[in-house]
């Protein structure tokens, strides 16, 4: 299968049109807020010898930080834009990046029989994926896990509508990153509550540990409170 021409044209759009300033993506948060408390919960299950995989890495912030604690970090992202931001970014080439279709499963495989079993780190990538594709997301992870991977994932709950409807509705209209999101056609938050984790079970993964969580937005509300979405994030591991 593949992606819509649609969506592919939305993330290229939106990627194509955002400068390479940090945190210029609602979700590029510093990775104090991300990666760091992420990879704490993550390292007590994974062979940090193995490498990580960056599923929908974007500029590659989070990739660079991952490159500190696994023996090899590669980032990858369906939109070649958001490819080109991340090696700019990069220029020592502490990690590397690649454009890769995650519902392309020949391209998953030939990741991994490139680089074998890795650890995957994905934040809030199913729920913005189109709904026909999520189960081919959720098993490009378990593929790229394969026997001795681990996976962490964090994706947005439908609590987090509700906070980005609110934020839509601030006098003025959405704070302008936000904006941005909604004018490029991406639509956050479309997984149900169990859906996620159903998808996850169903391509062949295990839950090691999960617990609740936000996730940190570069945008503020008018008053100046940051925007928090609520999420779920989970350790996995392959059958």
């Amino acid at each position: 299968m593949d992606v819509s021409q649609s969506y592919r044209e939305a993330w290229e759009g939106f990627w194509s049109t955002t400068s390479d300033a940090p945190g210029e993506a609602i979700w590029d948060s510093d990775p104090s807020l991300t990666s760091v408390p992420d990879s704490e919960l993550l390292l007590p299950y994974a062979d940090a010898s193995l490498p990580v995989v960056d599923l929908g890495c974007g500029n590659g912030t989070q990739t660079r930080y991952l490159a500190t604690r696994f023996a090899r970090a590669i980032g990858v992202d369906l939109s070649c834009a958001a490819i080109e931001h991340a090696r700019r970014a990069d220029p020592a080439g502490v990690a590397e990046f690649a454009q890769l279709n995650l519902v392309d499963a020949e391209a998953v495989r030939a990741l991994h029989e490139r680089v074998g079993d890795t650890n995957v780190y994905m934040r809030a990538v199913i729920h913005q994926s189109e709904p026909e594709a999520r189960p081919a997301v959720a098993a490009a992870v378990a593929a790229l896990v394969g026997q001795r991977g681990r996976a962490f994932v964090t994706e947005l709950t439908p609590a987090s509508k509700s906070v980005l409807q609110r934020a839509a509705q601030s006098p003025g209209g959405p704070p302008e990153k936000l904006r941005r999101v909604f004018e490029h056609g991406l639509r956050p938050a479309g997984a149900t509550e169990e859906e996620v984790p159903e998808l996850l079970r169903a391509a062949g993964l295990r839950t090691l540990a999960s617990g609740d969580t936000a996730l940190a937005q570069t945008e503020h509300l008018p008053d100046g409170t940051r925007i928090d979405l609520p999420a779920r994030w989970f350790v996995l591991a392959g059958g």
